[in-house]
């Protein structure tokens, strides 16, 4: 009779075969066996080999009070294993009679010609409450972990490029260096303009003034002019292609120690207070005259594409004014308690500016000068010089005087220090950016200037059946 153990589950119990000492065998028509049943081993003793064409050793287990029933019939040439789900509950009722087989008619196969797999050997699904009861990981925290590990920005520590700046002015409130959008990075050196083209190293000098210093230095978007601020109030425009002097602009009274393009407008800040509007196509000296200022206007920055510009000073004001407005700013932020010479636009974000104070501040403040408020500010710990946001992310790089000397490269908005490096021994006081925005140049007082690799190229988006160069926004 098939044997049946109450209280044990599928895996548990191995039924064997009869003893074959006698030389005997159930026969297949009677459906009766004398097998013995074992748990975990095998046979007393040593199966008899059978000399036959076929065998069929017919048996079956069937587990009461459960809705599983389970067929095991073995033969020397082939083992078969069979689970069958009964549809009917009924069916798997233990009313059959102890001498009589369950029918598999109203059953399911889940599996055939199989080996049958331990229940050890099944992988739980993670996402299920009883998991859980295994692992004290959860699956929310499983995801992350086995997530790609996330790339870490990397900026090198030491500039690609060391170039010697003989006579770099140690001057706070001076803009001596720009790098044009045809690759060339021009320095005011004493008295004289020099130029160095990235692509090829070599330099040549634009130009010698007499009787005069170089104060200030700025491209025009096309890189073909430059124009060039002198410490006796002049403003002088260049062909830098020709070597050649196009024109000088009176109008000031003191030095001018910063310049700002929008196209064929160029923006002049002097110590004497003011800012002048010069159209450079008209045979005006200046179009328009700005007072708002108590004291040197040291930064100049416009916004081309919102029609705005950001005046910084020593009286520790940012200004901001809109073209289409006369002799009045359009805001006026007093939150610095320093000089402010650093002012960037930012590119990704329409009416955010970034502005840096001296060393009694120390501050980076973000103004929203569409509705004229203050965003966010962070304290550097060092006096701020200059700012620059990158080109293809949104990050800013800051170049710093006392008492670190270093610049930094940030995370907007979170302002994360992404990188901080240090090599010039004096104040980083003034920086330019390459056209592709990878790489910018830093000059110091001790008579360097520094490249560095800091910001990632910019990503092209890819379309169906090429790629397009649009801006990257992260």
């Amino acid at each position: 009779m098939p044997s049946s153990r109450a209280g044990t589950t599928l895996g548990q119990v191995r039924p064997t075969t009869a003893d074959y000492g006698n030389d005997t065998h159930t026969s297949a028509t009677s459906g009766v066996s004398n097998s013995s049943e074992r748990l975990y081993g095998s046979p007393r003793r040593k199966r008899q080999r059978i000399n036959a064409d076929r065998y069929v050793m017919p048996f079956a287990f069937v587990q009461k009070n459960a809705d599983i029933v389970v067929q095991l019939h073995t033969s020397p040439f082939r083992s078969r294993f069979a689970v069958w789900l009964p549809l009917d509950p009924a069916a798997a009722a233990p009313d059959a009679g102890e001498g009589k087989t369950k029918k598999p008619a109203q059953g399911i196969s889940l599996a055939e010609e199989k080996t049958p797999q331990r229940a050890h050997n099944l992988i739980p699904d993670p996402r299920l409450d009883t998991y859980h009861n295994t692992t004290p990981i959860s699956y929310a925290s499983q995801q992350m972990l086995l997530a790609p590990r996330r790339q870490h920005r990397t900026v090198a520590k030491v500039p690609i490029k060391v170039l010697d700046a003989p006579n770099l002015a140690e001057d706070f409130y001076l803009n001596l260096m720009d790098w044009g959008s045809s690759d060339v990075l021009a320095v005011g050196l004493g008295t004289g303009v020099f130029m160095y083209n990235a692509q090829n190293g070599k330099v040549a000098k634009l130009c010698t003034l007499d009787d005069d210093k170089v104060t200030s230095v700025s491209w025009i978007q096309k890189g073909t002019h430059l124009a060039v601020g002198t410490k006796k109030g002049l403003v002088q425009i260049w062909d830098a292609q020709k070597f050649k002097r196009l024109r000088t602009m009176t109008g000031h009274t003191a030095r001018v120690g910063s310049l700002a393009w929008n196209a064929h407008i160029l923006s002049t800040g002097s110590r004497d207070r003011t800012i002048m509007h010069r159209d450079v196509r008209a045979p005006d000296q200046w179009v328009k005259q700005l007072l708002g200022h108590k004291q040197e206007v040291c930064g100049l920055k416009w916004n081309c594409q919102d029609g705005q510009l950001a005046s910084g000073s020593n009286d520790n004001t940012v200004l901001v004014w809109d073209k289409c407005m006369d002799q009045k700013p359009l805001w006026t932020f007093t939150e610095h308690i320093a000089a402010v010479k650093a002012l960037a636009w930012s590119p990704h974000q329409r009416g955010l500016l970034a502005s840096g104070g001296g060393t009694a501040d120390r501050r980076i403040i973000f103004h929203d000068t569409v509705r004229g408020a203050v965003k966010s500010d962070i304290d550097t710990g060092s006096q701020v010089c200059n700012l620059m946001w990158s080109k293809n992310s949104n990050e800013l790089v800051s170049t710093h005087g006392y008492i670190q000397n270093n610049l930094v490269v940030w995370k907007y908005p979170s302002m994360t220090r992404v990188a901080s490096l240090t090599g010039h021994t004096y104040r980083v006081l003034y920086l330019a950016m390459s056209p592709d925005g990878t790489q910018v140049v830093t000059g110091a007082g001790d008579e360097t200037l520094r490249f560095w690799e800091v910001f990632k190229p910019k990503q092209p988006i890819r379309l169906l059946g090429g790629s397009i160069d649009l801006p990257v926004i992260r």
